[in-house]
């Protein structure tokens, strides 16, 4: 007797899939307003709130305004060190975590970098040598939809989601692919981000994007 056998009893080839490297995954949280998708490109909430306190020592007393933080901030305490003083005004420069500088501004002029805040003139003139702290909280290392416009750490695309997540009402557990290959034209990515901005920064992770024929 001949056997027979039908196409549509095949299962479905998996459209996400691509390659024969290896595939790791890893148990994350997804966190809370996020409705995510399989092949949704994630990152890690590595970055939470700022806020900056003017040093005990200062001679100057002008204050720090409100404090936000910009795509390269990371968690720890940055300073702001008053280096040209002026009457009414003044020079600073910013130091991050690690003790290297990542800008310079000035008094009564807000400031743009890792860190965002607006340094404001006091009665009293600041001196050489006085200093703001500001301090930047560890995120909550959860994972969310990565957004090129997000400053919380999660704008840089670190995995992909395994299946569909619904976290809308609170954090779910999920599995996200930590390495390997995967077509692109299958992947959700988040505003901003297409398979261009993500790639580099994918194949840092050692996950590879490629081109497949379309089933």
């Amino acid at each position: 007797m001949t056997a027979s056998f039908s196409l549509t009893s095949s299962p479905a080839p998996d459209a996400l899939l691509a390659g024969e490297m290896p595939r790791v995954t890893q148990d994350v949280t997804i966190a809370v307003g996020e409705n995510l998708t399989r092949g949704a490109v994630v990152g890690k909430i590595t970055v939470g709130a700022a806020s900056g306190a003017a040093a005990p020592g200062n001679t100057g007393n002008g204050t720090i305004g409100a404090v936000t933080t910009g795509a390269n901030a990371k968690p720890g305490v940055y300073k702001v060190v008053i280096v040209e003083p002026a009457a009414n005004a003044g020079a600073f420069i910013v130091e991050d975590p690690d003790g290297n500088i990542v800008g310079r501004g000035n008094v009564a002029a807000a400031f743009t970098g890792p860190v965002n805040f607006t340094i404001a003139d006091g009665a009293t003139d600041f001196i050489a040598g006085d200093t703001f702290d500001i301090t930047v909280a560890a995120g909550s290392g959860q994972w969310k939809l990565s957004v090129a416009a997000a400053t919380d750490g999660s704008q840089r695309p670190l995995a992909i989601l395994v299946g569909d997540v619904d976290a809308t009402a609170a954090t779910k557990n999920a599995a996200v692919f930590r390495t390997g290959e995967f077509n692109e034209a299958a992947l959700n990515f988040g505003a901003g981000h297409s398979a261009a901005t993500v790639r580099a920064a994918l194949e840092a992770a050692q996950i590879y994007l490629k081109t497949t024929l379309a089933y």
